[in-house]
């Protein structure tokens, strides 16, 4: 490797002061009374507090100690962090169109270069979710076909479970299977066998990245990308993004050959046909194409994967881990609907399963930080003034785990969700898929996939710890990565029937 010369050195030595100075100035030099926080170091900033396997604690053990809005350093940038409910409320429903975009995170450049719907801006992020949004609810979102595919699915996992007869079996790969199907389905308009080594492959990619994406390695490489090549993290999850887009690639020329204006049958289906409308509006400059679709596509494919899987996941073991609350969910559905399959309509008379359900969602805390924010404006939040380009970061671990908000917040407690009547009741803070603009786009059918596979798997199954492993040894720690996932378990699906 050729060194550069001491000039070179120099000069790049002050472009990188500069840069620093000036960023320091747009903070501390404003007149206006700024969030508090822990005092940064020079160039790492507050790397040196923070638990790197999970941050998540730290941010919020320091707003314990500077309040709901306060600032941290990591490396030269600088962030504000918004903890429990009210402040993140008010930042991003009440005051939802500053705190709207997205910003700049070098792993998310690499992987996306702006394009999709996670990690887009401006123009782009409207029309694509605008588009996403639509034609989702052309295929059923919310709605009897796709809960009659997602009816269908769960026949699939059911026979898988069931062929164990009994015996103890590891989980991921199964509900990995199932869970994506539904996604699948909607974005090639046909589901794919879970022993295909193609699916098998796509998945195994999904949880290495979701894993990679919240390792230190990653936090360092954003935090410092111009040392990039010192973290092999971002190599791999570059390389499975390769593999992925490829299979993408592939997909949409495969459609695009059966492709009939008359016969949509798939979410890749309808974004070829308004790409084809533009290019005969001749729109060169439109946002349908191959980028903004293999972008959005991953996008779908991955978020639809991950929540409903580690949720899932995190549901079977929690009622191993709690038997009399599985208990009381099987004793309502029996009451309920006997043996009948269960369907969205049966939701309003199952309040205990569907608090059960919800505390799932809450307890499991899946997504500690929600996606970054970026104010696009200067705006002030809880008496402080945050400038224009603040990243932003909304712990939503701090609001499903708000002790203002949940009688025992770091209990398992479906109660939370039922009043003195046991009838069901919605909370305000239940954010697992964030809130305002940016909430997920897929809120809706992941509520239907969580309600539908849980149920039939109950009305079906008790579960119950692999032979030799009580209850109190199951762990409920979770392992660290882009999401809170379990720690890998072996469960018995015994047959009720």
């Amino acid at each position: 490797m050729d060194w550069m010369d001491p000039f070179s050195v120099l000069f790049l030595l002050a472009l990188t002061l500069a840069f620093l100075w000036k960023m320091s100035r747009s903070w501390n030099g404003s007149s206006h009374r700024l969030p508090p926080g822990p005092k940064a170091l020079p160039l790492i900033g507050n790397l040196h507090q923070m638990d790197l396997k999970r941050p998540y604690r730290t941010m919020l053990q320091f707003s314990k100690q500077y309040g709901p809005v306060y600032r941290i350093q990591l490396g030269w940038q600088k962030m504000v962090v918004l903890a429990g409910y009210e402040a993140v409320k008010e930042a991003l429903v009440n005051q939802g169109d500053a705190f709207a975009d997205r910003p700049h995170v070098p792993i998310f450049d690499d992987q996306r270069g702006g394009h999709g719907i996670l990690f887009s801006n401006g123009e782009v992020w409207k029309v694509m979710r605008r588009f996403t949004i639509s034609t989702l609810r052309d295929y059923g979102m919310g709605k009897k076909p796709i809960e009659d595919r997602i009816i269908e699915e769960c026949s699939f996992l059911l026979q898988k479970f069931e062929s164990f007869n009994g015996k103890p079996f590891e989980t991921t790969t199964v509900v990995n299977g199932a869970a994506s199907n539904i996604i699948v389905s909607i974005l090639l308009g046909k589901r794919l066998e879970y022993e295909d080594p193609t699916f098998k492959r796509l998945l195994h990619m999904l949880r290495e990245d979701v894993k990679l994406l919240g390792s230190r390695s990653v936090l360092l490489y954003n935090t410092f990308p111009a040392l990039g090549f010192l973290f092999g993290a971002r190599k791999t999850i570059i390389d499975n993004l390769k593999e992925m887009r490829d299979f993408i690639q592939a997909a949409f020329i495969e459609r695009l050959n059966v492709l009939d204006e008359n016969d949509q049958r798939s979410f890749i289906d309808a974004f070829l046909i308004r790409q084809k409308e533009e290019k005969n509006k001749n729109q060169s400059n439109g946002f349908f194409h191959s980028e903004n679709l293999k972008a959005v596509v991953n996008d779908l494919f991955a978020a639809g994967t991950e929540s409903a899987t580690t949720t899932l996941r995190w549901g079977l073991l929690l009622m191993m881990k709690y038997p009399e609350i599985q208990r009381k969910v099987q004793e309502e559905m029996t009451k309920v609907i006997g043996s009948a399959q269960p369907r969205i309509e049966h939701r309003a008379k199952l309040p205990y399963t569907d608090a059960v359900v919800h505390e799932i969602q809450r307890f499991g805390n899946i997504s500690p930080t929600a996606a970054p924010h970026v104010t696009n404006a200067d705006v002030t939040l809880g008496g402080y003034f945050i400038p224009k380009g603040t990243h932003i970061v909304p712990l939503l671990y701090s609001v499903l785990y708000d002790e203002s908000q949940w009688e025992k917040p770091f209990k398992f407690y479906p109660e939370h969700f039922l009043d003195s009547d046991g009838k069901f009741i919605k909370r305000d803070a239940f954010l697992p898929f964030s809130a305002g603009r940016r909430v997920c786009a897929g809120e809706t059918l992941a509520k239907m996939e969580l309600f539908l596979f849980f149920t039939s798997l109950l009305q079906r199954f008790t579960f119950q710890p692999a032979p030799g492993t009580s209850k109190e040894d199951l762990d409920l720690t979770p392992v660290s990565g882009i999401t809170l996932y379990p720690m890998p378990y072996r469960i018995c699906a015994v047959s009720r029937f």
